[in-house]
């Protein structure tokens, strides 16, 4: 019997042992097998990490690309300033016999039909000059090659017109500048008008082109009267006046033909409207007269004493309100705008 049950022991530790050895067996197999599934994953989770990020690599480049291809926009271009750092001051004017238009013209390359605007900044006023004409080529022409760079140089944003009269009645100084008044404001919005005769000359970039409060006369002196004013009260030559002082006052007569009288009309007006003349200092409101013989046409006007008595009672009904004329062309030619009417 010990012995029947020793075989029993003996056999049962051989199944223990077999069955721990199987145990393992399949437990070794089962960590293999789950290694290998692990490892699968990982790999699963690593390509599909460099996926990932292969695509985000690629939208990052395509967006920057993007980017890149947007055009640039210009900021917004800021205010120029009151006074302009390209003013020089007074200077001593040259008049070139043999100047040209086309040498005018090249040497002012940014000049498109009679119009300039500064690149670097946004101008402060918008200033159409208005030039009456008949039979001044030369002097429009000196005119010109000393007015475009000095109004460059004042970084303003201004047009040209030359409003030219033709037939043979007598120069009507007045009536031109209201013309071109009113054909200038159908072609822009222009903020300030300076009305220009042909033969005067700026000698100083310090006398600004812009309209002010008040209505302004921009001749203190000129070199024919040694640099002073003309007379008390003189208005004449050149001034300034915005939109809404040229309007309230109706412009000029249209009733001084020949020399003489328009400017001191004018000056009645703006006096009626209880405005008053402001003018630059006087070292800085200095003018070159081109020299010239009176013009076949412009003859003293005998009137003008008799009309100026009456500006009180015809200011209202003569002047921009009344102004007729055939407009025989507007030419927009390189340096300027040439309007030419007939009365």
């Amino acid at each position: 019997l010990s012995l029947y049950v020793l075989h029993l022991f003996t056999k049962f530790r051989v199944l223990v042992l077999v069955t721990l050895c199987l145990m393992v067996l399949w437990a070794t197999f089962s960590y293999i097998m789950d290694t290998r599934q692990e490892i699968s994953k990982a790999k699963s989770m690593v390509e599909d990490f460099r996926r990932i990020t292969s695509l985000e690599d690629g939208q990052k480049e395509e967006k920057t690309e993007s980017i890149a291809q947007v055009p640039t926009v210009k900021s917004f271009q800021g205010p120029c300033p009151a006074v302009s750092p390209y003013l020089r001051g007074a200077s001593k004017l040259t008049f070139k016999a043999s100047l040209t238009l086309e040498e005018v013209q090249k040497e002012n390359p940014q000049v498109a039909k009679g119009r300039y605007h500064p690149t670097e900044c946004s101008a402060l006023q918008h200033v159409a000059i208005l030039i009456p004409h008949r039979n001044r080529e030369k002097h429009l022409l000196y005119l010109l090659d000393h007015l475009h760079p000095f109004l460059q140089r004042q970084q303003l944003d201004y047009g040209i017109y030359v409003i030219h009269q033709a037939g043979n009645t007598k120069f009507n100084r007045a009536k031109l500048l209201n013309v071109g008044y009113l054909e200038a404001i159908k072609e822009a919005n222009w903020d300030c008008f300076i009305f220009h005769d042909v033969d005067l000359v700026p000698e100083n970039d310090f006398n600004l082109y812009m309209c002010d409060r008040q209505p302004k006369h921009l001749v203190v002196g000129r070199n024919n009267t040694g640099y002073r004013l003309r007379y008390q009260g003189y208005f004449g030559g050149v001034t300034a006046l915005t939109r809404d002082q040229f309007s309230k006052v109706n412009g000029f007569s249209n009733n001084y033909w020949g020399w003489g009288g328009e400017d001191d009309d004018l000056r009645i007006r703006v006096e009626m409207q209880k405005m008053r003349v402001v003018r630059p200092s006087a070292d800085v409101a200095r003018y070159t007269m081109i020299f010239h013989k009176r013009d076949h046409g412009n003859e003293e006007n005998g009137e003008r004493m008799k009309l100026l008595r009456q500006v009180s009672r015809t200011w209202k009904t003569d002047g921009l309100n009344s102004c007729s004329y055939k407009l025989l062309s507007v030419e927009h030619n390189p340096l300027y705008t040439n309007i030419t009417v007939d009365f």
